[in-house]
């Protein structure tokens, strides 16, 4: 019994991160969703060719508390690029990364993370009624914890210059949001689980090893 004591720590440690992870407060509240979109149109959210907001504000309605996995697709500039900054030119890639510095840690700190990043290795297959095909680059897959965290996210001013990297880096761009219909890896809340239990059992296993020996 003295060695039982490791599966209570790696019970209280799982839950620290189920804590972090998982959105436990639920939708969003009518209030919650005219607040964050007063604060969007306060700052002047919306950097596409089209009108995002009421795309924003419907998304944010139909909050039904789950995650969901951002899909974007990204061409970057073939040619050096000005830094938003130093007027500096340098590689479209090196640019972006003025983003990525900023967007990441605050995605991290609200229980997102990249899923999938993937470049591409060919030409377009399988691809008809498009007029014109941009050359995409790569594309990503990003997990949000709710849409709550993204609506925060979207107003935050912290990202208003950081967005400027992102402009000169990317000619073009869409993403949209979506929910997995199947996954072939499990999620964190699996793996994360099984890597505590392992390692309490490791750890138990040694105690009890060492005990023996003494």
């Amino acid at each position: 019994m003295e060695t039982f004591w490791v599966w209570g720590v790696a019970l209280l440690v799982h839950g620290i991160f189920l804590s972090w992870y998982v959105n436990w407060r639920g939708p969003l509240s009518k209030a919650e969703v005219e607040a964050l979109m007063a604060r969007m149109r306060a700052n002047n959210v919306g950097h596409g060719d089209q009108d995002e907001m009421p795309v924003m504000q419907r998304f944010l309605e139909e909050d039904d508390g789950r995650e969901f996995y951002m899909l974007n697709v990204i061409r970057m500039s073939d040619s050096d690029v000005a830094d938003p900054v130093t007027g500096k030119m340098r590689p479209a890639r090196e640019v972006m990364a003025g983003y990525t510095r900023m967007f990441m840690p605050a995605l991290f700190a609200r229980g997102g993370h990249p899923a999938l990043a993937a470049r591409r290795v060919g030409g377009m297959v399988d691809t008809w009624g498009l007029k014109e095909v941009p050359e995409w680059s790569m594309m990503g897959y990003m997990r949000y914890r709710s849409r709550r965290d993204i609506g925060h996210l979207v107003c935050d001013p912290r990202f208003g210059g950081a967005h400027a990297f992102k402009f000169a880096a990317m000619p073009q761009t869409f993403n949209f949001p979506t929910r997995p219909m199947i996954m072939t890896l499990a999620g964190p809340q699996i793996w994360v689980g099984l890597s505590l239990g392992l390692a309490a059992a490791v750890a138990q296993i040694a105690l009890l090893l060492s005990a023996t020996q003494t």
